[in-house]
């Protein structure tokens, strides 16, 4: 094509025309240059940001997780040793930081009211100890006068041991147990008790755990 005729279209119809067509036909092949050439940017760049980002602190992360996996698995674990675990529940407790009372829930009952005795145990030394708890090792024992009527020994079946730490200044108490006001005998385990005198006697009790004995009895009265 010559110069002249790009300047100056020759047809049938009005130049205006030719004009109008060449233009929209430029129009369409910069458009079709433009998303070429965004395509071919956004190729050079990868993929997309945001996509990137979130994966590499996933990756960091992981890679301490690793680290610190290696780390500890490398180091061997140490358990507590023997002598700190005895240390921790102290040495067994002795008559000198342990004090035993005798509990009651009243100090006088009604004709038909048994009486709840306890005892309870504190460690009045300045350092922690252990000591049998169990049922074996204790002794509740109920008396009027110089003559015992009751104890707790007479016909205990399936005495425990219990190894309890008590620490300095600790007080603990027994769970109570109902004496049904009858006279205890070792000999009258299977059968019927004779109950003991009311009407306003004054009964003593005092309790024990092994070798160690409460100091004092408490008394009360049954009507």
């Amino acid at each position: 094509m010559r110069m002249s005729s790009f300047r100056h279209p020759v047809g049938p119809e009005r130049p205006s025309v030719y004009w109008r067509r060449r233009a929209i036909a430029l129009g369409a092949v910069i458009v079709v240059v433009v998303v070429v050439v965004l395509i071919v940017v956004g190729r050079g760049n990868g993929a997309t940001p945001v996509a990137a980002q979130s994966t590499a602190p996933a990756a960091r992360t992981s890679d301490r997780a690793t680290a610190a996996s290696s780390s500890s698995s490398a180091r061997p674990s140490r358990s507590p040793s023997p002598s700190a675990s005895a240390a921790a529940d102290g040495a067994t407790c002795t008559k000198d930081q342990i004090d035993l009372e005798p509990v009651v829930d009243k100090t006088s009952y009604g004709p038909t009211e048994d009486p709840k005795i306890a005892m309870s145990i504190t460690n009045t030394g300045s350092n922690s100890c252990h000591m049998d708890l169990g049922s074996s090792q204790q002794v509740l024992t109920i008396s009027s006068g110089e003559e015992q009527y009751w104890t707790s020994k007479d016909c205990q079946t399936n005495g425990t041991n219990q190894d309890v730490t008590i620490k300095a200044g600790q007080k603990l108490t027994t769970p109570s147990i109902a004496w049904d006001r009858t006279r205890s005998s070792t000999a009258t385990c299977d059968s019927s008790r004779p109950s003991v005198t009311g009407g306003g006697a004054s009964y003593h009790l005092q309790v024990a755990v092994g070798n160690i004995e409460s100091a004092k009895s408490v008394q009360f009265i049954l009507q």
